[in-house]
């Protein structure tokens, strides 16, 4: 088989499938619409899966290093009463590793890092696809056009390529919830890693870094495109008189901060995540609700077990193939997982509803809330050659 790729976003999933195609030896451009790498974007979570992933791509310890592992935290109710707690030390047992937080600007420097910079086009959009030749790829991208073995469509929910390649998917779909997120501008005196707050049809979190700064994220049932003329000032309306430290975390937040995106997901599922010479990736082939804390973490076991695959397959529709047969039951059971979670954790609004899935959430031995997540986290990673 031949050994250049093409990249379309340089994403989380983007970035490490470039990282895991150059270490097996493949010559990979990294196309990325964006004209300016500002790292936009607040905190996210990776459970072991991740962290699992990003050791076998050789840069697990230097993220290891940058974020704060997970240890204490839970669910809460709006009046801070503990629904749960987490105990992360019983995950990192049986894991092997902990769950960390880390901002995703970072996270995103740290994968570029790890790549050489002349591999990464900023400012570079991929329009089409020109897929005649049985024998490669042409991207057209702007005046240029490039040749490629193999092309990886990691250009996110909204993804053109997905569309290019199955015209009649329906593409995302709106959830039903709508999120606002922050990282605060100073640190903030936390007492936990990480917690969860529901109320009715709403859910608050937070995320704790290393450098003592936290992210925060409002999710709200709320109609598609809702917007506010001061966003910040709604959440702290919104969540008035929930626990602290809901009250510090916004009042450490800039307003300019805050970003508000709805969420969107493919609730219909594709029917393969290889087409020809072409692999979705990431968003674009199974974008999920947040519930699980799982995105990041599936784009990053799809990067390796592509990485994988061609290594192990002789030829590049043989290991698309493995590919798509590997990563296709998994990542779209999750995602099923997680629109499940979502429709029994924030998006529940009935008040007898609300109080029935708390007492049984209390009632839950805290073993068989570590099971759940192992169903999830759980995963080894395969040999890259």
């Amino acid at each position: 088989m031949g050994t250049n790729a093409v990249v379309i976003g340089g994403g989380i999933g983007g970035l490490a499938t470039a990282i895991g195609l150059r270490r097996i030896g493949w010559r990979t451009t990294v196309l990325e619409r964006a004209h300016v790498l500002d790292d936009a974007g607040a905190g996210i979570s990776l459970a072991a899966n991740g962290i699992h992933a990003l050791d076998a791509l050789g840069v697990g310890e230097v993220v290891r290093e940058a974020a704060r592992h997970q240890y204490t935290g839970g669910t809460r109710t709006p009046d801070g009463r503990w629904l749960a707690r987490m105990d992360g030390v019983a995950l990192e047992r049986e894991l092997g590793t902990s769950i960390v937080g880390i901002p995703r600007a970072t996270l995103h420097r740290l994968l570029r890092a790890a790549l050489p910079e002349e591999s990464l086009r900023a400012g570079a959009e991929a329009t089409s696809l020109d897929r005649s030749d049985p024998e490669r790829v042409r991207v057209v991208c702007g005046d240029t056009v490039l040749d490629a073995d193999l092309v990886v469509a990691a250009d996110g929910v909204g993804s053109r390529m997905r569309t290019l390649l199955f015209p009649d998917h329906p593409g995302p779909a709106y959830s039903g919830s709508t999120v606002l997120r922050a990282i605060t501008e100073h640190p903030v005196d936390l007492r936990t890693d990480f917690e969860l707050t529901w109320g009715r049809g709403a859910e608050f979190g937070h995320l704790a870094f290393a450098d003592g700064r936290a992210e925060w994220h409002a999710v709200l049932n709320a109609p598609a495109g809702v917007r506010h003329p001061d966003p910040l000032a709604e959440v702290r309306w919104r969540f008035a008189g929930w626990h602290h430290p809901i009250p510090a975390l916004l009042a450490a937040t800039r307003p300019e901060a805050v970003l508000h995106h709805d969420v969107n997901e493919l609730a219909t599922p594709l029917p393969r995540y290889a087409v020809g010479r072409v692999a979705l990736l990431g968003d674009a082939a199974h974008a999920m609700m947040p519930n699980l804390g799982q995105g990041a973490c599936q784009a990053l076991e799809d990067a390796v077990t592509l990485t994988a695959a061609l290594t192990a397959e002789p030829t590049v529709a043989s290991a698309l193939s493995r590919y798509d047969a590997e990563r296709r039951p998994r990542s779209q059971a999750i995602a099923r997982a997680a629109r499940q979670a979502g429709r029994l954790g924030q998006q529940l609004d009935h008040p007898f509803a609300v109080a029935v899935r708390n007492a049984a959430i209390r009632m839950t031995p805290s073993r068989v809330t570590v099971r759940a997540i192992l169903r999830h986290a759980a995963w080894t990673p395969p040999r890259l050659g």
